[in-house]
């Protein structure tokens, strides 16, 4: 089982907050407070970050990993808790196993939030060489390139927050990492957008350079009634903790009520 915690009240809606590759639990830390306030919330680690073993995958081999295999490891925790229905947030990779989620149980997801994420995340040749590189070298050789990636101004890594996430980056398992660089590589849901049914919020970050906004409006495109929403953020979205925490908060809360 991967690694997870859950705040809240157990008779309250579940809303399960899904982490981008490279991240853990630490992620949604700046929302946990306001979420937790009128949802059950659990969040989790993907495989070989934060707590949460390689080995919970079946063929972390590579190439044997796909969203479908992590989707797989979100169903089992919801199911552990005895819940069937949930709503679902996630950033990047993780907005991805969402859509996933979301086109293949759709009596499942009550609705969906799509945090600097997209349909297809390019072509999977450099997924592929990134996944080669780290189960050759390790983390080491990624680590100089991602503050570029993940923030809108780079002296964001200095920042308790910054610091906190690229620690967390230089200690995820170099399996685990690759595994789910090949997850991104096949991942391709474009032609699956109009099956998702949920009521979906899609955010995009103006400086998202990972995740241009032109992900963000295909999104918002193919999935039918979404809503798109434009933050002054880079990939990860922490430079506007307040606007996305809002944003969340009123999508949430126009489904619940």
């Amino acid at each position: 089982m991967p690694y997870h915690d859950l705040h809240g009240h157990a008779d309250d809606p579940l809303l399960v907050l899904g982490p981008s590759l490279g991240t853990s639990t630490v992620l949604w830390e700046p929302h946990l407070d306001a979420l937790s306030s009128c949802f059950q919330v659990l969040r989790f680690d993907l495989p070989g970050h934060g707590g949460s073993p390689t080995g919970l995958l079946s063929d972390p081999t590579p190439g044997g990993t796909r969203v479908k295999d992590l989707a797989a490891l979100v169903l089992g925790l919801v199911d552990h808790y005895g819940r069937h229905d949930f709503h679902y947030a996630g950033v990047s990779l993780g907005g991805a196993i969402g859509a996933h989620l979301a086109v293949h149980h759709p009596q499942r997801v009550a609705s969906l939030a799509m945090v600097c994420s997209s349909a297809h995340f390019g072509p999977a040749t450099p997924w592929l060489e990134r996944a080669s590189l780290v189960r050759l070298e390790g983390i080491r050789p990624v680590l100089g390139t991602i503050p570029g990636r993940w923030f809108a101004d780079p002296l964001t890594a200095e920042t308790p927050v910054g610091r906190t996430l690229l620690t967390a980056l230089a200690e995820t398992d170099p399996a685990g990492y690759a595994a789910c660089c090949d997850a991104l590589a096949a991942y391709d849901l474009r032609a699956e957008l109009t099956r998702i049914s949920a009521p979906t919020l899609v955010v995009g970050g103006s400086r998202d350079v990972a995740t241009p906004l032109s992900h963000a409006t295909e999104l918002a495109r193919g999935v039918h009634g979404a809503t798109l929403l434009t933050i002054d953020a880079g990939h990860l979205a922490v430079e506007q903790p307040q606007a996305l925490q809002e944003a969340l908060l009123a999508h949430l809360g126009a489904v619940v009520r």
